[in-house]
C-alpha cells in the first residue's frame, strides 16, 4: 500500500474555488484548516506563495491524498498553461491548531516577480476572500 501524502492548498484548489480539489479522482480526505508562513502573491485567476519564517500568516486546507491523485495536481500547478515552471514541489510544516503536519505546498519559483502584487489582508491571509473582497 502506498503512503498517503498530505496536500496544503491554499488558492484554486481550495474547496468552491476554480480547480477544487474534492472533485478530482481519487478523491482526498479533508482533514482541516491550517496555516503556513509566506508571503502570498495576486496573479489575476490564481495565487502563489513563497514560504518563509518571517511572512505572514496564511490561510488553507490540508487534505490527505493518494500518491495516484499527485499527477492529476500536477497537470494542474506545475503545468499551469498560462505559465508552466511557475510552481515547484515544496514541503513545509502546516500549524493546524493542536498539531503540525508535513504538507506538500507548490511554490512559487519566481519568488513573486511577475504577480501583480502581494496579497494583504487579515492575519491570516486568506486568497479566497482576498479574491472576492476585489470582485474577482
Amino acid at each position: 500500500m502506498s503512503e498517503t501524502v498530505h496536500v496544503f492548498v491554499y488558492g484554486t484548489l481550495r474547496a468552491d474555488e476554480a480547480n477544487d480539489i474534492r472533485g478530482l479522482v481519487p478523491p482526498p480526505r479533508f482533514l482541516g484548516l491550517g496555516v503556513v508562513h509566506g508571503e502570498l502573491f495576486d496573479y489575476g485567476h490564481h495565487p502563489g506563495i513563497v514560504l518563509c519564517a518571517g511572512g505572514s500568516t496564511v490561510q488553507g486546507e490540508i487534505y490527505a491524498c493518494e500518491p495516484a491523485l499527485l499527477p492529476v495536481l500536477d497537470r494542474i500547478e506545475l503545468d499551469y498553461p498560462e505559465r508552466p515552471g511557475l510552481y515547484r514541489h515544496s514541503s513545509c510544516e502546516v500549524d493546524c491548531g493542536d498539531r503540525s503536519v508535513r504538507c506538500l505546498v507548490y511554490e512559487l519559483t519566481d519568488g513573486g516577480r511577475s504577480s501583480l502584487g502581494r496579497v494583504l489582508g487579515a492575519d491570516p491571509v486568506d486568497w479566497v476572500a482576498w479574491r472576492r473582497a476585489r470582485g474577482g
